[in-house]
Order: C-alpha cells, then structure tokens, then sequence
C-alpha cells in the first residue's frame, strides 16, 4: 500500500514534467525550425500551422486532465447522496462494513478514501479513480495526449531529419536510430541536445501507443456498457443498445466535449446531480 501511495504522487509529476519538456521542445526548438523555408507565405506557413495544431492537442489534453482531477469520486465525509449506496457509505464509515463489500456499481478506492459510482479504475497519472463523473474527460485526455505524442513524434523526426541529415522513408532507420545515436553521443559525434531529442522520440511513441490502446480498450468496453472493474470482477450487466451506453458517459452535446475541454455536459449523471 505504501508502494501504491508514493505511485499515485510520483505518476502525476512525471506526466506533467514530460508535457513540460515536450512543450519547450516544441515552442522553442521544432517549430523555430521550422521558419526556415523561405517559400512558402507567412500566413501558412509549417511552422504556424504547426504551432496552432500542437496548442490545439495541447490545450485539449491538459484541460480534460484537470477537469479528471476536478471531477473526482465522492468523498465520503461530504455526505454524498449515492442513491441505495448510501447505507453502503454510511456502512463504511462506522466500520460495519469492509470496502471491498460494495455494490455493483459503487467501489470504495483506498487510496483515494473516496466512493465511486461506476468505478472503472485508479488511474495513478491523476491520482484519481475514473467513474461516471469523469470517464468522458478520462477518455479524451487519452485521446488528445495520444495525438500530442503523434504530432511531437513527426516533428522531432523532421527535426532530427534536419539535423543530422537523415531520412525516414526507410522504416529501419527509426528502429536502427537509437543504438547509432548512443554510440555516435559517446564517440563525440553527436551533440547531447541531439541525443536528448532522440530519447524523446521513443517516448513519445511508446506514450502515444499505450494511449491510444487503452482509448481504444476503454471504447470497446464503454459501448457494451461495462467498465474494467465489473469485467474483473465478473459483474454481469443488463443489455442495453449501444447508442444508450455511448450517451451515458458522453452526453447528448458529445461534439462540444471533442473539440473542447468541459465537464460532462448532458449525461445521466449530470441532471441525476442537478435534481
């Protein structure tokens, strides 16, 4: 447990340092890169389009993932009203009743200290567990951080392209790229800004994948109506048509939520809270 408690403060800060550094390489060195075409007109050039594109994917990310963050589960010293988990809660709270005797739809997180309605997981990258109140926030910040990765993956390899006068159009030259930069770095042939850029392109491949692989899983889940949790658990749910299921955590407004970050904006959840 306490391995789990330094996890859940340790992931946080490394997400956001690596979306610091991926955002200084790109204001400060892709994109100024990028300038240097002479032929094309101001107004469309690489490098604008460019920068707008990355704030857009940027903006989209670290704002659904504060509002994960805002949207956290109920704390059970607010008196939440849980509906027919109330006795539950209140269960919990004198010790009657262990955690892991929640209903189907309510888990108790221990490191949070907090209930879920529709717990799904314990996402250590916001130390928050993902539920009904923040799953369609969750899914976009996977979503926009998997396309931020793409897009910092292209434009540190046109980059590196640039640099060191290299071409991709050769699918070996990605795999074969990090085992000649180590040994050109510690011959001196390559500079350590250079060899920095190079680490940073297989990370952000590697984060972009695992993203976009686990978007995809929770989609696949989300549109049989099911989370993660009840699929460990062996939970069986009613079937519903899947048009239901995708509106439950998206909303009716669910274009207003992809192209900017908001709060679950439509959902059941949202007007059960309102009344």
């Amino acid at each position: 447990m306490l391995v789990l408690r330094l996890l859940n403060v340790v992931a946080p800060a490394y997400f956001l340092c690596i979306s610091l550094v991926t955002f200084v390489l790109q204001i400060f060195l892709f994109i100024p890169s990028m300038f240097r075409d002479p032929s094309t007109t101001p107004l469309f050039s690489p490098a604008l389009l460019h920068g707008a594109l990355f704030l857009f994917l940027s903006a989209n990310a670290l704002g659904n993932y504060v509002l994960v963050i805002q949207s956290s589960p109920e704390d059970l010293g607010t008196g939440s009203n849980l509906g027919e988990g109330a006795e539950v809660v209140a269960d919990w709270l004198d010790g009657s009743r262990s955690p892991g005797s929640a209903l189907p739809s309510t888990h108790f997180c221990r490191l949070c200290a907090r209930v879920t309605q529709r717990h799904d997981h314990h996402c250590f990258f916001t130390g928050n567990c993902i539920g009904s109140r923040n799953m369609r926030n969750f899914i976009m910040f996977c979503l926009y951080t998997s396309l931020a990765c793409l897009d910092s993956l292209v434009a540190g390899m046109a980059y590196i392209s640039a640099a060191l006068s290299m071409s991709f159009a050769n699918p070996l030259a990605f795999l074969t790229l990090l085992p000649h930069s180590i040994s050109q770095f510690f011959s001196g042939a390559l500079l350590s800004s250079e060899m920095f850029v190079i680490l940073m392109l297989y990370l952000w491949l590697g984060i972009g994948l695992a993203c976009a692989g686990f978007c995809c899983h929770q989609m696949l889940l989300i549109l049989r109506g099911q989370t993660r949790y009840q699929v460990r658990k062996g939970i069986v749910v009613r079937a519903r048509p899947w048009k239901e299921n995708l509106q439950e955590v998206f909303g009716k407004r669910w274009l207003l939520g992809l192209l900017i970050p908001v709060l679950n904006v439509g959902s059941d959840y949202r007007r059960q809270k309102e009344k």
